[in-house]
């Protein structure tokens, strides 16, 4: 991967209208073509008043700001021309950009420049994205943390640990003649679980901030008439889904979103599973049963005043294949007499039931209170923080069984996993993939 040689250019701000909106422009001509729209530029990371121009004239007036390379965002010539918020006058902007030579930026090719020139890791260019979309105040913190380096910080620390092991291994394997001797076995031992604590807390805290990056899926499902959409109701606090007597009101699948400490939540009203003739109910049942498929956790609700619904609801539950990833909840509980032990009651009527089913829910995501150490993170950090754990425990086996050769290559795995964390080594398809997820202009 080279520092790319063209000048790219992209409304900054996000698309409508408001009351400030920016263009920006990275690359070797970027100072010449703001120039152009804008007259000339001040001192570097100095802001002036000037009047924009487009092909035909004057067409704006506002801020121009100046970053020479690489002290930029980019690490490159960069220019920004913060006007008002039109979009007619921000696309007349970029046009005469392009007419000057620019090229349109990509999804997140301001960052990835970042990422290309050093400015940036590839955990830390992440969390640029994850800033944006941050769906609470906690997200927002901890991708604040990892967008300033905490994150790798920590990534690159236990990386150096596993790599101070793997070099002493290698050497007592390359230069057994000049008797270099690996540290004594227990000594060994103590410094690979060291780093296997680090690692677990690591990935503890990972598994928390992706949580607060990506949020999780919960799906409510069940028979026809058995409260779904009254739950739903319940839990987002307003009338998002219809709810009536009539079984099979619910046909498709209904999204909203809640908060369970900070943690965003999709929570996903179904349609009632049963055989249904309609087709559009049908339709209703197969994207119900898609969900669950997906789902990171489902809520199965059963009509507590139904008899036979309550004993077939454990085959019933079977059947989905999620038994494990499946609460039972009963429904209607305040038409009951008395409510199991075993299973969690609510009541839409008189609220009861609901805090709890609440915190049973922040329970089974893994939802922890207190956000104040954790840092965003996404399923690939997750990933390769998993496989770097396994070959550490199988690189703890084989030092145990005293197979050096073996012990310094799982080592090395383990250090590259943590490598791929922050980009060290990463292919043009993961870029692709990651950056394909930022807005425009970012």
């Amino acid at each position: 991967m080279t520092q790319r040689h063209d000048t790219i250019v992209a409304v900054a701000t996000p698309p409508g209208s408001g009351g400030v909106g920016v263009v920006r422009l990275s690359g070797p001509d970027a100072h010449r073509i703001a120039q152009t729209l804008a007259g000339p530029l001040p001192p570097a990371r100095a802001a002036a008043v000037r009047v924009f121009k487009d092909t035909q004239g004057p067409i704006d007036q506002g801020l121009v700001v100046r970053f020479d390379a690489p002290h930029s965002y980019t690490g490159e010539h960069v220019a920004e021309l913060q006007g008002h918020g039109s979009p007619v006058v921000l696309d007349a902007l970029v046009q005469h950009a392009l007419s000057l030579g620019a090229r349109m930026a990509g999804p997140g090719e301001f960052t990835q420049r970042a990422y290309l020139n050093d400015r940036l890791d590839l955990a830390e260019a992440e969390a640029v994205a994850d800033l944006i979309a941050a769906g609470s105040t906690a997200a927002a913190r901890a991708a604040h943390r990892s967008l300033t380096g905490e994150f790798s910080r920590r990534v690159n620390q236990l990386a150096a640990d596993i790599e101070g092991i793997r070099i002493e291994v290698e050497a007592s394997i390359d230069f057994v003649d000049e008797d270099i001797q690996l540290q004594e076995e227990a000594a060994v031992a103590q410094r690979v679980r060291v780093a296997q604590d680090d690692l677990a807390t690591l990935l503890n805290t990972a598994g928390q901030g992706r949580l607060l990056t990506e949020g999780c899926t919960v799906v409510i499902a069940g028979r026809p008439n058995a409260g779904k959409s009254s739950l739903l109701n319940a839990l987002v606090g307003h009338d998002a889904a219809i709810v009536t007597d009539i079984p099979g009101t619910t046909r498709d699948v209904l999204r909203e979103r809640i908060q369970l400490n900070g943690v965003p939540v999709t929570v996903l009203d179904t349609a009632g599973l049963r055989d249904a003739d309609d087709v559009v109910e049908a339709e209703g049942v197969r994207r119900a049963r898609a969900s669950i498929e997906t789902a990171d956790h489902v809520v199965y609700l059963v009509d507590a005043s139904n008899d036979e619904a309550c004993a077939q609801a454990s085959q019933e539950i079977a059947a989905l294949g999620r038994a494990t990833d499946t609460t039972l909840v009963l429904t209607k509980a305040d038409l009951v007499d008395q409510r199991p032990a075993s299973a969690l009651a609510i009541s839409i009527l008189d609220g009861s039931g609901l805090a709890e089913l609440r915190q049973h829910l922040t329970r089974v995501l893994g939802v922890q209170a207190g956000a104040e150490s954790l840092l965003s993170a996404r399923r690939r950090h997750l990933d390769a923080l998993n496989s770097a754990g396994a070959h550490m425990a199988f690189a703890k086996t084989c030092a145990h069984n005293g197979e050096t050769d073996l012990f310094a290559e799982e080592l090395r795995l383990a250090h590259e996993a943590l490598g791929d964390i922050i980009g060290r080594v990463t292919s043009d398809e993961l870029l692709g993939r990651v950056f394909s997820t930022f807005c425009i202009g970012k």
